[in-house]
């Protein structure tokens, strides 16, 4: 039954991803405040199809600690959930993605017309500055830059060194960073077809302010933290919230 209910989402998943970034994409045209909408719209469907379908009821704490002016988010990259998670989360917002991301049919066009910054990661320093002047464009036009700080998916109870971008940005741009930590690999590993039913604590730091910092120190205060979070709310899960 738990593979049934796995299957079941995963075919929603990949039809509603498909819908939704076609949906995006022909908006283009239009204000990015309705496409954001539209994706706000379908990561809501997300969270309530894996609840009903698969159990994965889920928590948002910390909600007092998003700023009221556009900012950076740093989260933890394990699983598919956050991707979709925080679009319901925080206010209109675009994402650092790897270009290669742009090239995939459908998906990739409704990702485009979200404006991302879509960078080439072995470019080096090339990219951290690429990252820095679309985002400062990005965030005086209000939107928000989320970026997965370690590059990839990492397995639960896993890190891996921060990028610099993020931090560089916020420091350069002078906006605040916001670290978000979760336990959704202990649900859904990564990589893997089975979701099992639990609560997934979504939770949203304290902002980071890194003026003044150099961007590995603020790297070290931001993945303290949620490496921190991560061992607190990884050791078991309770039952669904009401």
């Amino acid at each position: 039954m738990l593979l049934l209910r796995s299957l079941v989402f995963q075919v929603y998943f990949f039809a509603s991803v498909a819908i939704a970034s076609m949906s995006i994409f022909l908006m283009w045209p239009f204000p990015f405040a309705v496409r954001s909408a539209i994706a706000r719209h379908w990561s809501k469907s997300m969270l309530w199809v894996g609840r009903i379908v698969c159990g994965l009821d889920y928590v948002i704490e910390g909600r007092e600690n998003i700023p009221t002016e556009p900012s950076v988010i740093m989260i933890k990259h394990t699983t598919v959930f956050e991707t979709y998670t925080q679009l319901a989360i925080f206010p209109p917002q675009t994402w650092v993605v790897k270009r290669e991301l742009l090239w995939i049919p459908l998906f990739g066009w409704g990702l485009a017309a979200m404006r991302p910054i879509a960078i080439n990661r072995s470019a080096g320093r090339y990219a951290v500055i690429q990252v820095i002047a679309q985002g400062r464009a990005r965030l005086a036009r209000g939107i928000w830059i989320t970026i997965f700080p370690e590059g990839t998916r990492v397995p639960a109870g896993q890190t891996k060194k921060f990028g610099a971008s993020g931090a560089a940005l916020a420091r350069e741009v002078g906006c605040l960073i916001v670290p978000v930590a979760h336990n959704a690999g202990d649900l859904w590993p990564r990589r893997g077809l089975i979701k099992k039913p639990g609560l997934i604590r979504f939770c949203i730091g304290p902002p980071v302010d890194p003026a003044g910092r150099p961007a590995k120190e603020t790297n070290r205060i931001v993945q303290d933290w949620i490496e921190t979070k991560m061992c607190e709310i990884s050791v078991g899960y309770g039952a669904p919230s009401e």
